[in-house]
């Protein structure tokens, strides 16, 4: 019965390799570095509570084992990632120069009679709720470049949206 045969499904990241946007804070990397700091720190003890575990005996019904190994995999992992992501960062150095919108900036919009401000950083840091979004999104690409009083519509799921720049810092 080959038909029934079902594709595994994969969520993106998890498996391909997709390239992480490098664009970061001043503020993200140093929160970055903090917590690489932090778990360099508690690896040590981590390792040696697998150590006193694993002296208990029989591995495979040492559940107390089996987790704080997991733990240390899982440690070293995000040691990994965290490496990698701050070795690729590109800082981002907001320009003095506010003629015209550029990533690191904030800028204050009007939309349906209404004053929105947004802060333009890396995908890495987006958080639209907290009004930071990123540089590749449909708002942020069509911002970027873009000089007060400019008007600039975007394509939205909910439709055209009309944005007025009001201000940039």
């Amino acid at each position: 019965m080959q038909g029934n045969m079902r594709t595994p499904i994969r969520k993106a990241g998890k498996f391909l390799q997709i390239k992480q946007d490098p664009l970061l804070s001043t503020e993200k990397i140093s929160e970055l570095n903090n917590e690489l700091v932090r778990l360099k720190n508690a690896v040590p003890k981590q390792a040696e509570e697998v150590s006193r575990l694993a002296d208990l005996g029989d591995f495979s019904e040492n559940a107390g084992y089996q987790f704080a190994k997991g733990k240390l995999r899982g440690m070293n992992q995000r040691i990994f990632e965290l490496e990698k992501q701050l070795n690729h960062a590109e800082e981002i150095k907001p320009m003095k120069d506010f003629s015209k919108i550029m990533v690191g900036h904030t800028v204050t919009l009007l939309t349906n009679d209404k004053e929105i401000v947004y802060k333009i950083l890396g995908s890495e840091e987006s958080s639209p709720h907290n009004g930071v979004i990123s540089h590749s999104s449909p708002i942020g690409y069509a911002l970027i470049g873009r000089k007060v009083g400019d008007i600039v519509k975007v394509s939205l799921p909910k439709g055209e949206v009309e944005y007025k720049i009001l201000k940039i810092e």
